[in-house]
């Protein structure tokens, strides 16, 4: 998959133009390495020390990245998944190489490579692209958020404006996440609370909401490489990102991401005490 020809004509925040052409050229030596390794049959999976896993196809991809950074912004910071923190530059790049690992070896094509940049700790752009869908997004502060199919022409997204709980579709990621994090109590008083729930999962579900097409995305155990990206195109898609208690930030663990209308909203539903069943 091949980013656009061009970035859309919009007024640009100074130098985030040249940014966002750089982040999709980034994303294009990511799809390089990723897409030809996925659903192969001689795939090389290890674990880390977490005991989460990690394919060739990950090291190649931010390695790719890392040596385009090193040539063409030497004095930014980096901050990947695999190879970790380079320094704490006011510019950082953050980077997943791929978000969705599990499903990547598992030949499910709901994974991406995630690339955002921080500057002085906001998130001011972020791209993601999932060549196995054939879906690129991106968004920079004050451009807008696009996607592409097939590198085909971009268009905008924007958030819904569904503003009742009983109208909102919402993604919880997974069961055991919110389990493992204590709030299966707080799960289940969600989906009795909005018109439908599901586990898109990973960086897909956060595509949905900035496309408008889900009011909610929360999860639990998430570092600032699961979410930078996100962020950055579901703002400026409209919508609003925080942690699970709503302070503005992405590096407490937790994520709460929605169309921005109902935040305060679902913030609420889920910090009130559970209601007793007859």
């Amino acid at each position: 998959m091949t980013s656009p020809s061009s970035t859309p004509a919009s007024p640009a925040r100074a130098g985030l133009d040249e940014d966002l052409a750089l982040a999709l050229r980034l994303a294009d030596a990511a799809d390089a390495q990723t897409l030809p390794r996925f659903d192969s049959a001689d795939l090389e999976i290890s674990r880390k020390a977490d005991r989460s896993h990690v394919t060739d196809a990950d090291l190649a991809a931010e390695r790719a990245i890392r040596d385009i950074l090193a040539t063409e912004r030497p004095d930014d910071g980096i901050f990947g998944e695999e190879y970790g923190r380079d320094d704490d530059a006011p510019r950082r790049w953050i980077i997943d190489p791929i978000d969705g690992t599990a499903n990547f070896l598992r030949g499910v094509p709901a994974w991406g490579t995630m690339i955002a940049l921080d500057i002085e700790g906001y998130p001011r752009l972020g791209v993601v692209s999932s060549p196995a869908m054939r879906r690129r997004w991106w968004a920079a502060e004050g451009l807008g958020a696009w996607t592409s199919v097939d590198g085909g022409k971009p268009r905008p997204i924007r958030v819904s404006d569904v503003a009742d709980l009983d109208d909102a579709s919402v993604s919880f990621q997974s069961i055991a996440q919110w389990d493992d994090a204590g709030h299966l109590d707080e799960l289940i008083t969600l989906s009795r609370r909005v018109w439908r729930d599901r586990a898109y999962g990973d960086i897909w579900s956060y595509m949905l909401l900035a496309e408008g097409r889900l009011e909610f995305v929360a999860e639990f155990d998430v570092k600032e490489y699961d979410l930078a990206a996100a962020a950055a195109i579901v703002t400026e898609a409209g919508g609003r990102m925080t942690s699970f208690d709503g302070a503005p930030t992405i590096a407490e663990g937790s994520a709460l991401a929605t169309n921005g209308v109902l935040h305060d909203a679902f913030l609420e539903l889920l910090a009130a005490p559970p209601q007793a069943t007859t």
